[in-house]
């Protein structure tokens, strides 16, 4: 728990435009990090409440060393709204930031570790059993069906049966699938084939999935639908087919929380859907369009079964995944031995010719592919075995450090992991930990880089899946 609430004691000054020693007569440390459940008077006496948030390219996420995201500016323009009329510095209440996992949210505010969730959840039968949501006015959100544009059609809520849709693991959407799998099999319907996403995954990750083909159906909500269907071309949002209708998203808080509640409730009625929610996000989060691409398409499945096993050759002599060198590879250069970076770095996994040719790898002639390959596995292996072998570093994440250093270099990762510590995070941990350290050191280049890697990763799990019956996969010993 102590280390979990460290987090908003680092970030607070970067909220604050303070350094910590200055901010330490404002707001003590024991405020932070001791569990507190009470109600909004009592917040404001202590002149702090701590908001829960979830790491993410456009909820909270770091640029320029400072906190930025929908819901930082959300927040501040709550902590605006709570300030009004306040002159004097000792009468106003600050917001720091505690970021979670996305399945911790509920728990931590259960437990008092924070105040508020500053997360947009759907109010389900449920979750209203043991929380408080602000929403404002009724929004009237729908939960809609997304589809990849060559997907077969899906006109009703029916054309689902019997098919797969891959939705974030333990939202709502997963819910109300499930109910409607019941109603589904009450009329005599095959069931929805429902896949809960890998847990590293958020919508948008998911929503890049079925832009690139990998993934041919989702659900999400209608808003968040919309607004990525304006920077991913290939997705297309079945206004028709709602899972659910009518329903809030909002904020939460506990349940014996009232006052905390209300005054949310009157500060979304001035955050409408569709005007400053949707501006932000358009204007400012969703200004890049260094989507993943589809690692399926035929002629990159091509020259995936081309490599396949040279990828299983070096994979199992360095004891690595094969799929996960592919997926990196692919994240490289797009699987092209013919791709040269601007430095210099050569092919398929762009490893400079200095770094193939040190001691601690010393393979000539990069430019064949196998020893492209072998190089740029063998330089993977020796960053793995001299900098994460620490075995408090379980398999998963010492994978995503080594691509971290592949990308930023050893030295700027331990940098990442001793800045993680000092913020309060598990520095044995890349996803929801060492990545938001990272985000603050050198912003969301190394960051994007894993992430991508890792959602090739779980693509190409899936391609592995969707042609297991598929003869040239079979020849090539392609397996999950």
């Amino acid at each position: 728990m102590r280390q979990l609430q460290r987090i908003a004691i680092f970030l607070l000054p970067l909220w604050l435009g303070m350094n910590p020693s200055a901010m330490a007569g404002k707001l003590q440390e024991e405020l932070i990090t001791r569990s507190f459940t009470g109600d909004l008077p009592e917040m404001k006496k202590r002149r702090l409440i701590r908001a829960l948030v979830v790491y993410g390219p456009t909820d909270f996420f770091f640029r320029e060393g400072k906190p930025r995201g929908i819901q930082v500016d959300l927040l501040k323009e709550y902590e605006k709204f709570l300030n009004k009329g306040k002159r004097k510095e000792t009468d106003r209440v600050v917001i720091a930031f505690v970021p979670v996992a996305f399945e911790q949210l509920i728990p931590s505010l259960k437990q008092g570790k924070g105040d508020l969730i500053a997360h947009f959840l759907t109010p389900t039968v449920e979750r209203k059993k043991e929380l408080r949501f602000a929403s404002g006015e009724e929004q009237d959100v729908s939960e809609l069906v997304v589809v990849h544009k060559d997907q077969p059609p899906v006109k009703r809520l029916e054309d689902l049966a019997g098919r797969e849709v891959y939705v974030l693991r333990g939202s709502s959407y997963l819910e109300h699938l499930e109910a409607l799998n019941e109603k589904f099999i009450d009329r005599g319907l095959q069931p929805i084939h429902i896949e809960p996403a890998d847990e590293r995954l958020r919508s948008e990750d998911i929503l890049e999935l079925v832009n690139a083909g990998v993934v041919g159906i989702t659900v999400v909500d209608d808003y968040k639908a919309r607004l990525w269907a304006q920077v991913l071309p290939d997705i297309r949002v079945l206004e028709e087919v709602a899972v659910t209708e009518g329903n809030n998203i909002g904020w939460a808080v506990r349940r014996n929380n009232p006052e905390l509640a209300k005054s949310l409730n009157k500060f979304a009625r001035k955050v409408k859907k569709g005007t400053l929610l949707g501006n932000l996000l358009i204007k400012r989060y969703y200004d890049t369009t260094d989507w993943i691409d589809n690692p399926a398409r035929e002629k990159d499945r091509k020259r995936f079964l081309e490599l396949i096993g040279l990828f299983r050759k070096y994979g199992e002599q360095y004891g690595f995944d094969y799929l996960a060198l592919a997926a990196q590879a692919y994240q490289e250069s797009g699987l092209s031995q013919e791709r040269r970076s601007h430095r210099g770095a050569v092919g398929v996994m762009q490893i400079l010719p200095s770094t193939a040719r040190s001691k601690y790898v010393g393979i000539e002639d990069i430019s064949k592919v196998e020893n492209n390959i072998h190089a740029g596995t063998k330089y993977l292996a020796f960053i793995r075995d001299r900098y994460f072998s620490d075995p408090e570093i379980k398999e998963d994440e010492r994978m995503a450090f080594t691509w971290a250093a592949y990308n930023a270099g050893p030295a700027k990762v331990q940098k990442m992991r001793n800045k993680a510590k000092k913020m309060g995070l598990d520095p044995n941990r890349w996803f929801g930990h060492t990545e938001i350290a990272a985000g603050r050191l050198v912003g969301r280049e190394t960051v994007r880089y894993v992430s991508n890697i890792h959602k090739y990763y779980v693509a190409y799990r899936l391609v592995a899946d969707l042609y297991s019956d598929d003869k040239l996969f079979k020849a090539a010993g392609v397996q999950r």
